[in-house]
């Protein structure tokens, strides 16, 4: 039986993707086999070595010591586009509400309460202060075409924007599903220079922190508005709040609530409500809790943020092994496999290899059982990370 701790509430739908007769799930675990999280913070936690995968229940993956569990082998996983809908609508939102003022002009109203029959006059005479710009023909700039930008960019061709877009790892997948009314841009400098909104769909990077910085904002037009549902860390809170003083910027609209940030003219804070919708919870836990059982049962890796794609359809064979290893992607590592498998008389009957940068991953599947002697020597091979066995 598999353990999985659960360190945030997940969605009833994808829990009821693992099997209660085959799997243990609890918050409070005694040395879990997988985590299933959405926000908690991961970096101090004592995780046990037992712990083989970590389902994060949405994409960003912030919140995980990703260099510590991949140096142990452990895979962990993410869900693209399960929450993309989501984020999609609010991303609309935030544009709407950062050309017209509708928070001040909503505050502004209910404070005429009292004011009984005097109502509707005084909110004619006062309307004219809460005037702000349609989004039809202007320029919108998306940084980052994923699964999220990419619908971004769709919708607001709806809404009579031109739209420029910029990803330098653009796939073919979203590439696909681009508009081709979206302009694709060569550089960032001409998105910044040409949009009268932005915002922003990227992974928080070593290259991507803090990217809308007092550079980048002195090559964008006067009275941009820039909206962040991405990552907090993209955009420098102390230079955009000085551009926002200056009127360089017109207005930030952001997911990420920073104590510099609140109560400050001009800047919209939510309270990181971009995939805060039961649809996208469900989809996320149920994508989140397919992919750990596809791994945990099969070996399986879809949708690694530190492990290649690793697919097999094909059976475990009958009174059979199937090998999980990862290792350093160092040359001769896969003979040291085949050399140890081949003394113990054991027959290899598949063997998928994979490799990510300076991490692979092998599914072998073996004719007969792998001892416990076998799977040591295999263990012991310097380049090795974890081997774990899947019986039939």
């Amino acid at each position: 039986m598999y353990k999985i701790q659960t360190l945030n509430k997940i969605a009833a739908c994808g829990l009821n993707q693992l099997d209660r007769d085959n799997y243990e799930i609890a918050s409070e675990i005694n040395n879990p086999d997988a985590i299933l999280v959405r926000s908690a913070d991961m970096h101090e936690m004592a995780l046990s070595d037992n712990i083989k995968a970590v389902a994060r229940a949405g994409a960003g993956t912030n919140n995980i010591p990703i260099p510590e569990l991949t140096e142990k082998g452990v895979v962990v996983f993410n869900t693209p586009g399960a929450n993309a809908n989501a984020v999609k609508e609010l991303v609309m939102l935030a544009l709407l509400v950062s050309s017209r003022p509708l928070l001040d002009a909503n505050k502004w109203a209910n404070g005429l309460a009292g004011k009984g029959d005097e109502i509707p006059d005084l909110a004619e005479k006062g309307k004219s202060q809460f005037v702000g710009p349609e989004l039809k023909g202007k320029t919108l700039g998306v940084i980052g075409l994923g699964a999220i930008g990419a619908m971004v960019a769709n919708l607001a061709l709806k809404f009579g924007m031109d739209v420029i877009g910029y990803d330098p790892f653009l796939s073919v997948k979203a590439a696909l599903s681009l508009d081709h009314n979206v302009k694709i841009a060569e550089t960032l400098d001409t998105v910044y220079a040409k949009s009268d909104y932005i915002t922003i769909h990227v992974p928080q990077t070593n290259d991507t922190k803090g990217m809308i910085n007092a550079t980048s904002i002195k090559t964008m037009k006067d009275g941009v508005r820039i909206i962040n549902i991405a990552r907090g860390g993209l955009v420098n809170n102390a230079d955009i709040l000085t551009a926002l003083e200056s009127g360089k910027v017109k207005c930030l609209v952001t997911d990420f609530a920073a104590e510099e940030l609140l109560n400050k003219p001009n800047v919209i804070v939510m309270p990181h409500l971009g995939a805060s919708t039961p649809e996208a919870e469900d989809n996320c836990a149920i994508m989140a809790a397919a992919q750990l059982k596809d791994f945990l049962e099969k070996g399986n890796i879809v949708n690694s943020v530190n492990f290649p794609k690793t697919v097999t359809d094909n059976p475990i064979p009958a009174g059979g092994t199937r090998l999980c290893i990862s290792h350093k992607n160092i040359p001769d590592t896969i003979s040291k496999f085949t050399t140890i498998l081949g003394e113990a008389k054991l027959n290899i009957s598949s063997f998928i290899n994979q490799a990510r940068g300076d991490v692979a991953y092998n599914i072998i599947d073996v004719d007969g059982k792998v001892t416990e002697d076998i799977l040591a020597k295999l263990a012991a091979c310097d380049t090795v990370n974890r081997v774990r066995p899947i019986y039939n």
